[in-house]
Formats: C-alpha cells, sequence, structure tokens
C-alpha cells in the first residue's frame, strides 16, 4: 500500500469535501422556513389566555371568499375569549390578532417568505376543512385589529376586528 503525502492528502480532503457540500446545501434547503415565532406587541392587545379562564366562546369561520364570520367581535376589557376557528374553505387561512402595524409587518414578512410558519400565541392557522382554537385575554379598551396573512388574502379584505369595551369603574 502506497503511503500519502501531506499535499496529497490535504487534496483528498479538499475534493471530499467539495463533493459534500452541494449535499449538505440541498439538506438545509426549507430551514429558512422554520416555525416563525413572534411576540406581537402583546401588552397592547392582551395576552395568551388560559383555557379554564375563557369566560365564553366566540365561534369564527374563514372563506375562500377571503372573508372571517363574524368579522367585528364584542368583548369587555379583562375579558379572556376561546375562539373556535373553523376554516371552511379548501385554501390554507389563519387568524392572526396584532396591532394595525404588527399585522402590516407581517404580513410584508408573509409576502417574501410564503411558506413562513407560525408557532405564535395570538394565532390559528388552519388549512381547509380544519378546525382549531386561539384563547385570548383582552386587557385593554379599544379596538384589536385580526387578519388572515396568507399571501394575498389581507389585501383581499380578509379582516377583522375586536372591539374591547372599558371596563366599568365602581
Amino acid at each position: 500500500m502506497k503511503r500519502l503525502t501531506p499535499t496529497t492528502r490535504l487534496l483528498a480532503a479538499t475534493l471530499l469535501a467539495t463533493a459534500t457540500l452541494p449535499s449538505l446545501a440541498a439538506g438545509m434547503q426549507g430551514m429558512e422556513h422554520a416555525p416563525h415565532r413572534h411576540e406581537a406587541g402583546d401588552a397592547a392587545i392582551g395576552r395568551p389566555g388560559k383555557p379554564g379562564a375563557a369566560a365564553r366562546t366566540v365561534k369564527v369561520d374563514m372563506t375562500d371568499g377571503m372573508r372571517f364570520s363574524p368579522a367585528s367581535v364584542q368583548v369587555k376589557q379583562g375579558e379572556t375569549i376561546r375562539f373556535v376557528v373553523t376554516n371552511s374553505g379548501k385554501l390554507r387561512h389563519e387568524l392572526v390578532l396584532g396591532s394595525a402595524d404588527d399585522l402590516k409587518a407581517h404580513y410584508a414578512a408573509m409576502l417574501k417568505n410564503p411558506d413562513m410558519e407560525h408557532a405564535d400565541a395570538n394565532q390559528v392557522t388552519l388549512d381547509g376543512g380544519q378546525r382549531g382554537e386561539l384563547v385570548w385575554q383582552f386587557d385593554r379598551a379599544g379596538a384589536v385589529p385580526f387578519g388572515c396573512l396568507q399571501p394575498g388574502h389581507y389585501d383581499a379584505g380578509m379582516k377583522g376586528s375586536v372591539t374591547v369595551a372599558a371596563a366599568r369603574q365602581h
């Protein structure tokens, strides 16, 4: 058996590394679509609620007509709501709670990365025919917008609002 010189070993190692780069790169494709976590200005819109603390359930339907039904929800300040969300369409839809600025910024990111996945407490993403839940506590009075941030859906009008009535002072 012939001994390899240090130069030959280096050349062999370089060739081996170069040959494996394409397969390493292929294995990394799609990693840019790892679940997206976003602490959507929670203080401004409320916070994730505890399922056992939900005062009531609000059913929301999402359709391929790019609409939420209902598109307007009334709650009281401090109330925890369980949203039972149904996607009655065939397309993927989502309900994302956030400030108007957060929704616009997140939507712009979705347009650039349409395969981005989510793992946020302020949203539920559903394929056609699926049902899911979102539990949220609304701490501040005012309007809390929501929308579907799948590419094209928000621009098509798939948005709504939760109106949070101020708590009565005793």
